[in-house]
């Protein structure tokens, strides 16, 4: 009786379900039939819009813009429909983008620049050049149809010239030192960059010591010399920026005489945008039998020390253990791996986990690889000092060409895009300075810390400041890149290093009526942010203070020589006002637009150095309204420190590699290791 009960309660329980079934499908199709109509209504409204124009101040737009928010200032910038591109997660609705193209001193006055300072004058023939160059560019690219889709045509224009370079990539390269020294200009260039298991062999003579008065290696007073006899092997990738040395993925140098141990030793080490890593000295000790190897193999292998090729063990020690009968193990001691005016043959492997040095068949030197290069990005082999080079054979290279042309560095994928601007203020606007070739280094920067739920839930902004660069065909990439991912501001003249306060400018003029940001902060895109730590820092202070917060310097003085040089024209005080360091600082609103009001008014006093334009411009708001000036070390100006809020001069593996750590583990670890 039971079981007759239990089969016609399921047997009813199906037939509803049955039912529910049914209406849950015509319910389905009733919605599908009228949402289809709708969508294609809305896709034949938007269209797929052009790409992005220069538009004079002067000229009218037909354009439908977005309503404004009655909180947010007036704005001078002019706004552009983005193309709409359509993706799984996107809602039935297109997207409507704020674009970002449009050029962010358009509505500066340059007409009195001619009579004004050195700078003025610069960016006036700056600007008129860059805006000849806009034009140009964007009437022969979007008549060409290149930003219809700017990821295909991206992705187009890189199979054809991997396909084109396929077979550019030799399996192995030979060279003659003559050839090396005269025709080459000392450089073997790789041009696929290496691999696992590729190999360098060089057949070479070091030189005989000379005399040097002045020399790095050793210390040495007036009047005094050294004798020296060194050279230098390095694996150097491409040149990253103009005005700059490439990076050096391996810099090997053995030290025959002149260092300032008095020893003979090999120092090896990697240098990006020219700083120097943490120095790997092999001076004769074998490595630690508890210090990490290398595929197994010892970073550093021992050879005898002193100058009578005896072994390091005293006379005294000897007799000792003879006295009392005590055994010691056999052991071979080899001389320094080089000799002057000796041949020796030197070969450079790459393994697993670093770069292996064999010297006349015998180990010698292991070097791990660091964080921020790659195989692929050793392009080029370049010998210096007192050497005689008689054959270099690279074998066991790349057969393909890899992934080093600065657009191949963009990952076109809808989930790096940055969010809307919204219709109200933000807490925090970040202006990202950043060299038109500077590919990857955006890219890094869109991966790592530009994914914070701050930023993507717009609560702060960031974007990069660009100028045109004198290259033509990087310049219309820009294009593509700014117009996919949305992210970019371009700032319409040719970029130089003196005319960076001009983006500075622009990052303040953005973040006070574009944005409506409480603080802006500027920095570089070689710079890591901890965005929720940094916007604490500024939220400790009271409201309706002007704040100005980074790593400060006082009473800084100008240099008058070398590399960074300041004349007396340029700047006759002798000493700086305060300013932070420019890798990264934050400024109360009120600061930023006392800023952009002076450069309208052609009140405002230009430095080519921006940071210490920066402390001017606040020493002058402070002069009639106090500013709180915060310091604080952990706004690193040199690589990365403890507990950072922002870390510079990081490469763009780096960067995520900083990012993971701060994910993973929930606190900030930094990634010296390169």
């Amino acid at each position: 009786m039971k079981r007759a009960k239990l089969d016609l309660f399921m047997s009813l329980s199906r037939q509803k379900s049955v039912q529910i079934l049914i209406f849950i499908g015509i319910l389905y199709i009733v919605l599908v039939s009228l949402e289809v109509p709708f969508v294609f209504k809305t896709v034949s409204q938007e269209g797929i819009g052009g790409g992005p124009q220069f538009i004079p101040q002067n000229e009218e737009l037909n354009l439908e813009e977005e309503q404004e928010s009655p909180i947010r200032p007036a704005l001078d910038f002019r706004r552009l429909p983005s193309n709409t591109s359509t993706t799984a997660n996107d809602d039935s609705k297109p997207e409507r983008r704020i674009q970002e193209f449009t050029h962010p001193l358009s509505t500066f006055n340059f007409d009195g620049a001619a009579n004004s300072t050195q700078i003025l004058k610069s960016a006036k023939e700056a600007y008129s050049l860059g805006r000849q160059l806009w034009d140009d560019l964007s009437s022969k690219s979007w008549e060409d149809g290149n930003s219809l889709n700017p990821a295909a045509a991206l992705d187009k224009k890189n199979r054809t010239k991997e396909e084109a370079s396929s077979s550019s990539c030799p399996h192995s390269i030979w060279m003659a030192g003559d050839e090396f020294w005269e025709k080459k200009g000392r450089l073997m260039v790789l041009p696929c960059g290496l691999t696992l298991g590729s190999h360098i062999t060089i057949v070479g003579k070091p030189k005989k010591a000379h005399a040097e008065h002045e020399t790095r290696i050793s210390l040495l007073r007036d009047g005094q010399y050294v004798m020296v006899s060194q050279f230098m092997m390095e694996l150097q990738g491409l040149k990253a920026v103009d005005g700059e040395d490439p990076p050096r993925i391996l810099h090997f140098n053995p030290r025959l005489k002149g260092d300032w141990s008095g020893k003979p030793v090999i120092e090896q080490n990697t240098c990006y945008r020219m700083q120097w890593g943490t120095s790997q000295r092999c001076e004769g000790w074998k490595s630690r039998v508890d210090e990490e190897t290398v595929d197994g193999q010892v970073k550093c292998e021992k050879w005898i020390r002193d100058n009578d090729n005896h072994s390091e063990e005293t006379k005294a020690s000897w007799w000792l253990n003879r006295l009392i009968g005590r055994t010691t193990k056999v052991s071979f001691d080899w001389p320094f791996p080089f000799a002057e005016d000796k041949l020796f043959v030197l070969t450079v492997s790459a393994g697993l986990e670093g770069y292996h040095v064999n010297v006349d068949g015998r180990h010698v030197t292991s070097f791990p690889y660091r964080t921020g290069f790659a195989l692929e990005d050793a392009t080029g082999l370049t010998l210096n000092g007192d050497i005689d080079i008689h054959y270099i054979v690279a074998a066991s290279l790349p057969t393909s060409h890899p992934s080093f042309a600065p657009q191949r560095h963009l990952d076109m994928s809808p989930i790096w895009k940055a969010p809307p601007l919204p219709d109200r203020p933000v807490d925090l606007f970040v202006g990202i300075l950043s060299a038109g070739n500077h590919f990857a280094e955006r890219m890094a920067v869109r991966k790592s810390w530009m994914q914070h739920m701050l930023i993507k839930s717009a609560n702060v902004v960031a974007r990069f400041f660009v100028a045109l660069h004198p290259r033509k065909e990087v310049n219309v990439e820009l294009m593509k890149e700014a117009e996919f991912f949305g992210d970019m501001v371009m700032v319409p003249y040719m970029d130089h290093y003196d005319l960076v306060v001009l983006k500075t400018v622009a990052i303040c003029e953005y973040g006070v009526r574009k944005a409506a940001a409480k603080y802006i902060m500027k920095c570089d895109d070689d710079t890591f942010v901890r965005v929720e730590t940094v916007l604490k820092e500024a939220n400790k202070m009271p409201e309706n203070r002007s704040l100005y917060i980074g790593n400060i310097n006082y009473y800084h003085k100008p240099l008058r020589s070398g590399k960074w040089a300041v004349t007396y024209e340029e700047w006759p005080e002798e000493v700086y006002p305060p300013y932070a360091n420019g890798p990264g600082y934050i400024l109360s609103s009120d600061i930023a637009n006392f800023i952009v009001s002076g450069f309208e008014k052609q009140k405002l006093r230009l430095f080519k150095m921006e940071d210490v334009s920066m402390g001017m411009w606040v020493e002058k708001f402070n002069s009639s309204r106090t500013v709180d000036y915060v310091h604080s070390l952990k706004f690193c100006q040199f690589g990365c420190i403890e507990d950072y809020y922002t870390a510079h001069y990081q490469s763009p593996r780096q960067m995520i590699c900083m990012w993971h750590k701060l994910q993973q583990l929930g606190k900030p670890q930094c990634c010296n290791m390169r």
